[in-house]
């Protein structure tokens, strides 16, 4: 496996890092995560296939771009993968021909072929898509034969719309899997948050899909307002801060939620994910520093299950964490590079969602406001 790290930028592209013996010509596999405007109205696609002729290009919308220890917005982070053992086959469906994610999320899992595979690549809109479902019907076919790790492609802090493609230029609603095919490709991966609890557990007793309800027969908005205290006055934007982490079934991990908007007539709140009938909560404040820690302590497990540093490594973060840590976006970057060390490559982006298992082979989770990590060699 050769990789090369290439950033688009101000119309053009430029060659960042590369492993000693990467050819352009030879890479199967381009993966660009850009910002939407860039990446929608300028001649991106176009540039990559001509520099990439024989590459499945991939693209993805986002909230801000990783390339090595630095974090860009409206650019174009490029990395470009000759697998020298290893064969993919990428696949593509969009939210418009089924009834839901769920449906579409199997239709996807169903165009691929399981003979060989060892690992699953999604990279989803994250605008129209539902991830929670998106991911539940993925499992049900993948269930836990082979990891499964990606994201959802961002739109800044706009919350709009969001853009992703196959071989060529993207469009909204589209979802990809890239199936990785042979024993020699090795992943790994882990997914950390680093948020800190406060409050007791409570139980869920009126929710439907993504939306919150009542906690334990109250009001779901008016107990989180209990809570934030001066920063109610401040929602829905103050609510970044202040995610639910929620326990499904009888997982002992939290999976945290972020809110994305608030009803004050209802008193309900609206989740990037699903909020279950039943499932325990307690609610989540930042620390900047855990923040920080917690990118480390993702890369350092990742690196823990691998005989070496890795030639690549793939970071998807959640925009939220970029709103809170603001200038010290850089620093759970920098961490993650300091992890790995100079070995490494790394590429990534700023998402609305993140995908990935708790542990080595469990089902994958859709996770936000987590640092979530992939890595990639051959051997």
């Amino acid at each position: 496996m050769q990789t090369t790290l290439l950033l688009y930028n101000d119309n053009k592209l430029e060659t960042q890092n590369e492993t000693a013996s990467a050819n352009l010509s030879k890479s199967q596999l381009v993966l660009g995560f850009g910002g939407k405007e860039v990446i929608s109205s300028q001649p991106v696609y176009e540039k990559l296939k001509a520099t990439f002729p024989e590459a499945h290009i991939v693209l993805c919308s986002t909230a801000g771009e990783i390339i090595n220890s630095r974090v860009n917005d409206n650019s174009v982070s490029i990395a470009a993968i000759e697998l020298e053992k290893t064969s993919i086959q990428p696949v593509i469906v969009n939210i418009q021909d089924y009834n839901n994610s769920y449906e579409a999320g199997k239709a996807l899992i169903r165009l691929i072929n399981f003979d060989n595979l060892s690992y699953i690549l999604v990279i989803s809109d994250g605008s129209t898509v539902n991830g929670s479902e998106l991911v539940r019907g993925i499992n049900e076919l993948v269930n836990d034969r082979v990891p499964v790790t990606g994201g959802l492609a961002g739109d800044g802090t706009n919350f709009q719309s969001t853009v992703v493609g196959l071989n060529e230029k993207p469009s909204t609603g589209n979802i990809v899997a890239i199936p990785f095919y042979g024993q020699h490709f090795v992943v790994s991966h882990a997914s950390m948050g680093g948020w800190e609890i406060f409050g007791p557990e409570r139980t869920v007793t009126k929710s439907i899909a993504n939306q919150l309800f009542e906690i334990e027969g109250q009001k779901a908005l008016d107990l989180y307002k209990t809570y934030l205290g001066p920063y109610a006055d401040e929602l829905p934007g103050s609510a970044l801060l202040f995610p639910l982490g929620v326990k499904i079934q009888d997982e002992d991990v939290p999976i945290v939620r972020t809110i994305l908007s608030i009803d004050q007539e209802t008193g309900s709140m609206v989740f990037a994910g699903d909020v279950p009938n039943g499932s325990k909560v307690r609610f989540m404040k930042a620390n900047f520093d855990k923040l920080v820690d917690a990118a480390t302590h993702a890369a350092g497990q990742a690196f823990k299950k691998l005989p070496g540093a890795p030639q690549l490594a793939l970071l998807i973060s959640c925009v939220g964490r970029k709103v809170i840590l603001g200038k010290r976006t850089e620093e759970e970057v920098e961490a993650v590079a300091d992890t790995f060390g100079n070995q490494t490559l790394l590429t990534g982006f700023y998402s609305y969602g993140e995908i990935s298992p708790f542990n080595d082979h469990a089902k994958c989770e859709l996770h936000n406001q987590t640092m979530t990590i992939t890595t990639f060699d051959e051997i």
